[in-house]
């Protein structure tokens, strides 16, 4: 019997790119990386769960943060080989470097520009955990 997460196109490393997207303002706040364990965590847990490729383990958003990704909804895309978690972020905080979105940096005459400010420093966010 197939399930829903046969249908996802795994990688040869089991895994699947997921994009969390804010489900009030429609803005990406990140990309991140699933295996089949990490997505049906998701499902179950209500909350965002990833594959940790740096890591080698499973990695549940906000664990060190509190920054948690509340699940609104899962889709899958057309090919199968992307993830769309429409989320609720929890201390308005996506990415390490303690920005909303991990897409801070805007190509701009041939150069990044920082379009979003810190709203945490990452010493602050993760003070306990010596990051």
């Amino acid at each position: 019997m197939i399930t829903w997460l046969d249908e996802v196109q795994w990688t040869a490393d089991g895994l699947v790119a997921a994009i969390a997207q804010d489900y009030q303002t429609c803005r990406v706040l990140m990309v991140a990386w699933m295996n089949r364990e990490s997505l049906a965590l998701s499902l179950e847990k209500g909350e965002a769960v990833y594959w940790s490729r740096s890591r080698g383990r499973l990695w549940r958003k906000g664990e060190e943060s509190g920054h948690v990704q509340k699940i609104k909804s899962i889709a899958l895309d057309c090919d199968g080989d992307a993830i769309l978690l429409t989320i609720e972020q929890i201390g308005a905080i996506a990415c390490h470097t303690g920005r909303e979105s991990c897409f801070f940096r805007e190509l701009k005459a041939g150069q990044w520009a920082e379009k979003d400010p810190v709203i945490k420093t990452p010493d602050m966010i993760y003070r306990k955990h010596g990051k």
